[in-house]
């Protein structure tokens, strides 16, 4: 059995997370409660290892890295095999602490029969960098809720960047290894807590999304993640999203190759609007993804 206490599990990757690792230390020295950070390098560049491996020299926290990359599921699944204590907290490299209570408020809710997610925000303020505003304005749009919202669809609203959740409830589940690039972990793993009946807990305790990605590597990612979308449902894993309804019903009206035809035509100039616009429309963003899904699927 694990000992009592909590697991800050931090996968690293290409960013400085000195400064989270900072806030979160100082906060645990104040918990009544054994805590120990871990932090694993996903075969970062160079520079970063450089500037990341001190962390491992302070009290509680280790640093190790990976001698190749291991992708977003395998990286976490090794963390949670690492850690020492029963009380696993999941968080992305690239957030910062929103909160002076942020430890505090996770550890009076935690209870071993269920999972607390404590939400995501961004900077009220848009990037300076024109190339950093499609995912400021996506995020802030459509990844922010309040945590009243969120539990009106627990599982739905469940995202991987901020997580507490027994590690006796996640042995068993853990992020599915199949998914090797960007995209849908969340997604899987949501279904599965809700397949096991496992309760989520949503709070107002969120991280902050610091590490804003360029129009260009947002849009290559969204598009891996359109990829892994349509592997799952071919798979037979996945069906129910968003997306996924709207092709089953393009598809049921046996209208999804003309869509697809018609999106392929578009997609261009989509593409265009959402690299180059000041404020991206996210509703071109939305038939941009699905014409990328009607690719995969309609072959």
């Amino acid at each position: 059995m694990p000992a009592s206490g909590l697991s800050i599990l931090i996968p690293v990757y290409n960013y400085d997370v000195r400064p989270l690792v900072e806030a979160l230390r100082q906060q645990a020295d104040v918990l009544e409660w054994a805590v120990e950070i871990l932090c694993w390098d996903d075969a970062s560049l160079p520079e970063f290892q450089n500037i990341n491996a001190p962390l491992g020299q302070l009290p509680g926290v280790t640093y190790r890295l990976m001698p190749e990359n291991l992708g977003r599921s395998r990286i976490r699944n090794r963390l949670a095999e690492a850690a020492r204590y029963d009380y696993l907290l999941f968080m992305d490299g690239d957030s910062e602490v929103a909160r002076a209570d942020y430890l505090e408020k996770y550890q009076s809710h935690c209870t071993p029969g269920r999972l607390l997610y404590g939400g995501r925000i961004y900077q009220p303020e848009p990037p300076e960098s024109p190339r950093l505003r499609f995912h400021w304005h996506y995020g802030r749009s459509r990844e922010v809720q309040q945590a009243e919202a969120r539990q009106k669809q627990p599982y739905h609203s469940f995202m991987t960047n901020n997580f507490l959740i027994p590690k006796t409830l996640f042995a068993p589940i853990q992020f599915d290894e199949r998914l090797l690039q960007y995209g849908h972990e969340d997604t899987l793993f949501g279904l599965e807590l809700q397949r096991r009946g496992i309760p989520i807990l949503h709070l107002d305790n969120p991280l902050i999304h610091a590490g804003l990605e360029a129009a260009e590597t947002f849009l290559r990612k969204s598009e891996q993640a359109i990829e892994n979308l349509a592997f799952l449902y071919q798979e037979g894993s996945l069906r129910e999203t968003r997306l996924l309804r709207a092709y089953e019903r393009l598809d049921a009206w046996k209208a999804a190759r003309p869509a697809r035809y018609l999106l392929d035509q578009v997609r261009p100039l989509l593409k265009q609007h959402l690299l180059y616009a000041n404020t991206p429309n996210l509703r071109a963003f939305d038939l941009y993804k699905l014409g990328m899904l009607l690719h995969y699927l309609c072959n």
